[in-house]
């Protein structure tokens, strides 16, 4: 059963954005959870926290309820085990919308998505229904970031784009904003991947519903605490999806140009 930690809530929101809510999926995040969460509060104090625990081991939860029970800004969602990236992101979108949030960002629970960086997204925010957090735009900062992590990234961002014809730098940057409205336009229930494909996924999908993305350059650094989530299977599971989607988007292209496809309406997980 999932459950989760409530507070009552007072007044909060971001003048031209509304009530925000800050998702953070965290498994073993025990050394990184107490700093993410004081970042963002201190950068953001307008925007709520919605810490998003796969039953991490290590008792990140529990860290987790104790900064909520102190906070009335920060919530927590137990889950009931490790269910990966995108399973977290969706319940925390489920979360939000039921609560009645007008936005949501996606924020890592590592420190590599600086807190700081956090106002500048919401003030695109303003006039975009999807921002993403660009490690790719101009004015972006890597910092100690390995070699190969930033040539998979440039190339997967370039397949994904290539593939898949999206005019996304960042297709894979998962420091994000999402208008619950863009959310509403999503066909979220059709989700199906998880880790580095999510985004990709959640991208591409926006870019057909039409919705306005914007790229803001942020500064990403490497986890100094715990163990990266990334791995080969992840990766693969990202190329072969990118594969199957640009296969499939340009069959459908096709379709449409011969017979007309009718365009179905959003749903929800």
């Amino acid at each position: 059963m999932i459950q989760a930690t409530d507070t009552v809530r007072r007044p909060t929101g971001v003048p031209g954005v509304g009530r925000v809510l800050v998702v953070i999926p965290t498994y073993n995040e025990a050394d990184n959870v107490a700093a993410i969460v004081a970042r963002v509060r201190r950068a953001a104090p307008g925007v709520e926290i919605l810490v998003a625990d796969d039953n991490s081991p290590d008792g990140t939860g529990a860290l987790a309820d104790a900064l909520a029970d102190g906070d009335a800004q920060v919530h927590v969602l137990h889950r009931e085990g490790k269910q990966g990236l995108g399973a977290a992101y969706l319940a925390g979108f489920g979360w939000a919308r039921e609560r009645g949030f007008d936005a949501v960002v996606e924020m890592d629970a590592d420190g590599s998505h600086a807190p700081e960086d956090l106002p500048a997204l919401l003030e695109a925010a303003r006039d975009a229904d999807v921002v993403i957090g660009s490690r790719w735009a101009s004015g972006a900062r890597l910092v100690n970031w390995p070699l190969r992590r930033l040539l998979l990234s440039r190339c997967g961002n370039l397949y994904a784009r290539l593939a898949l014809g999206m005019p996304v730098a960042d297709a894979t940057g998962g420091y994000r904003v999402y208008r619950l409205t863009a959310l509403e336009a999503i066909d979220l229930a059709s989700v199906c991947s998880q880790g580095y494909s999510f985004q990709v996924e959640l991208s591409r999908l926006a870019h057909q519903a039409g919705v306005r993305i914007v790229e803001v350059p942020i500064t990403f650094a490497e986890r100094e605490h715990g163990d990266s989530k990334m791995s080969p299977r992840i990766v693969a599971e990202a190329l072969w999806r990118i594969t199957a989607w640009g296969v499939q988007d340009r069959r459908q292209a096709v379709r449409r140009s011969l017979h007309g496809t009718p365009t179905g309406q959003a749903r929800w997980p």
